[in-house]
This record gives structure tokens, C-alpha cells and sequence, in this order.
């Protein structure tokens, strides 16, 4: 563990998103809305998947995983950015401010990873049917879930050692809707380039890695996809990917957005919000776009009304 620091900072001052007036009642009223959203859609994917046995499958195991994630980022980031809208000072303490930063970090890191496991569970499907139950067996799925979730908490670790051996002594305005990496950096009486370089080795290994995966996975399954004959046996091919595509896109769009600036760039008052829509839009995408999900809709309310 690293030494602790000398911060003479107790607690922090979350900026918000706004400081008009006029707006904070709208967006506060939009945003919890989106967070409904996010609970309802993401509680009731997983809530399907755990009902249905036809959904019991590799792509829908990581699937509920993704919800539960999604579910637990927002959980973790939105009543702190409610409150922004409703309060004069959003303080945090700094024990809480840290709490927040571990949580949100070890989340996005283990959704990546989970993210370039899907593309490679497409992957073996598209490319490999035939051994698709043997490659994607139960030990191998929950082999790669339990490292998805091992590259969250390195992700995570290694950020709060990064900042745990910084100071923070003068301003506790951060600029941001959470306690997030950068702000943090951007207060810190001794913050140097090498914290900074830290944070974006950490990113690119966290966030490039599965990048990588998810770029390769989809070169084969298009090389595959090419070498369908038939316009039907393309179109199915491409309908199992076109979620996990899109999904994929506005995750690293949208960290891409926040985080993949070079130094000189550190301020972050633009792009703070990039990230929150996705957590919302994500279980609309895997409904509304997904034909056994609607199946699994469907049964599940039939069911409900026979009772």
C-alpha cells in the first residue's frame, strides 16, 4: 500500500454540469430520467436472462454481466450528479470522493474487457459454429468473465495508487459531475508528468488492449461473412453483430471523447457528459435490435397474464 498522503483537503466540490440557474430543474428532471431508463432497461435484461431458459447461452451470460455493470456505473455516478442540480455545494467527502473514483474506474475497465470477450464469443460463432459449443463451453465463459473483471480491479488498483500518492492543498473545486482521474490530477499540489503519464499508460493498456481484440475479432468475422453465398446467411450473420457493433462504437466513442487528448488538453469542461447516455441507451440497443430478447419479452409478459 502507498504512503499516505499529506492532503490538507477533507473534502470536495463537485462543479456539476451547470452553474444556470435557469437549466438546473430541466436537466435534473432529463437526467433522472435517464437514469430510470438505465434501472428499468438494464434490471430487466437481466431479469429476462435469468428467466429464460433459451437465452442461457455464452452471448447472453455476458450479456447480463454487461447490464449489471452498466446498472452499477450509473448507480454509482448519477445520485451525486442529481444532487448537483438541487444543491447550492455538491460536496464530497474525500474518503467518498475515492470510493467514487475506485467504483467507476474498476467499472469501465472491466466493461471494456467484457465488451472485446463478446466480440470474441461472435467471433467463434460466426467463424467456428461447429465447435462453438466446445470453445465457448461454461469453465471457458466464466474463465474469461472472472478476467474481465480481474482487468477491472487492476485498472482501478493502479489509478488510486497513482492517486493516493498525490497531495491535494489548495482548490477542492473539482471540474467535473464525479471524481474522475483527470480533475483529480488537474488539483493536486504535486501532480507531475509522470502522474499523468500513468493514467494514460493505464488507459491505453485497459482500453487499447481490448480494442485490439474487438478490431481483430470483427476482421475474421467479416472475412467470414464475405465468403457467405447466400444474401440471407449474410444478413443473419450481420443482425448478431450489428448490437454488440453499435454498442462498441458508443462505448469507446465516448471514452475516446474524455480521455484520448494529449496532455496540453487536460481541462474537461467540455465532453463531461458524453459517457452518461450510454449507460441509458445500451439496454434499448440489445432490446430493440435483438430478436430473442423481444422473444424472451414476449413469453415472460404471457406468462405474467396467464397467472
Amino acid at each position: 500500500m502507498p504512503a499516505k498522503n499529506s492532503s490538507s483537503v477533507t473534502e470536495f466540490i463537485l462543479s456539476g454540469l451547470t452553474d444556470q440557474p435557469g437549466l438546473q430543474i430541466p436537466l435534473f428532471l432529463l437526467f433522472l430520467g435517464f437514469y430510470m431508463v438505465t434501472v428499468v432497461g438494464n434490471l430487466g435484461l437481466i431479469t429476462l436472462t435469468g428467466l429464460n431458459s433459451h437465452l442461457h447461452i455464452p452471448m447472453y451470460f455476458f450479456l447480463f454481466n454487461l447490464s449489471l455493470i452498466d446498472f452499477s456505473h450509473s448507480t454509482t455516478l448519477a445520485p451525486k450528479m442529481r444532487m448537483s442540480f438541487v444543491s447550492k455545494k455538491n460536496i464530497v467527502s474525500y474518503a467518498g470522493c475515492m470510493t467514487q473514483c475506485f467504483f467507476f474506474c474498476f467499472f469501465v475497465f472491466s466493461e471494456s474487457h467484457i465488451l472485446s470477450v463478446m466480440a470474441y464469443d461472435r467471433h467463434v460463432a460466426i467463424c467456428n459454429p461447429l465447435l462453438y459449443t466446445v470453445t465457448m463451453s461454461p469453465q471457458v465463459c466464466l474463465l474469461l468473465l472472472l478476467g474481465a473483471y480481474g482487468m477491472g480491479v487492476f485498472g482501478a488498483v493502479t489509478h488510486m495508487r497513482n492517486i493516493m500518492f498525490m497531495s491535494f492543498c489548495g482548490d477542492n473545486l473539482v471540474n467535473h459531475y464525479m471524481c474522475d482521474i483527470l480533475p483529480l490530477l488537474e488539483l493536486s499540489c504535486n501532480s507531475s508528468y509522470i502522474n499523468l503519464l500513468v493514467v494514460f499508460i493505464i488507459v491505453t493498456i485497459g482500453i487499447g488492449v481490448p480494442i485490439v481484440t474487438i478490431v481483430i475479432s470483427y476482421g475474421f468475422i467479416l472475412s467470414s461473412i464475405l465468403h457467405i453465398s447466400s444474401t440471407e446467411g449474410r444478413s443473419k450473420a450481420f443482425s448478431t453483430c450489428s448490437s454488440h457493433i453499435i454498442v462498441v462504437s458508443l462505448f469507446f466513442g465516448s471514452g475516446a471523447f474524455m480521455y484520448l487528448r494529449p496532455p496540453s488538453i487536460l481541462p474537461l469542461d467540455q465532453g463531461n457528459v458524453s459517457s452518461t447516455f450510454y449507460t441509458a441507451i445500451n439496454p434499448l440497443i440489445y432490446s430493440l435490435r435483438n430478436k430473442d430478447v423481444k422473444v424472451a419479452l414476449r413469453r415472460t409478459f404471457c406468462r405474467k397474464l396467464v397467472s
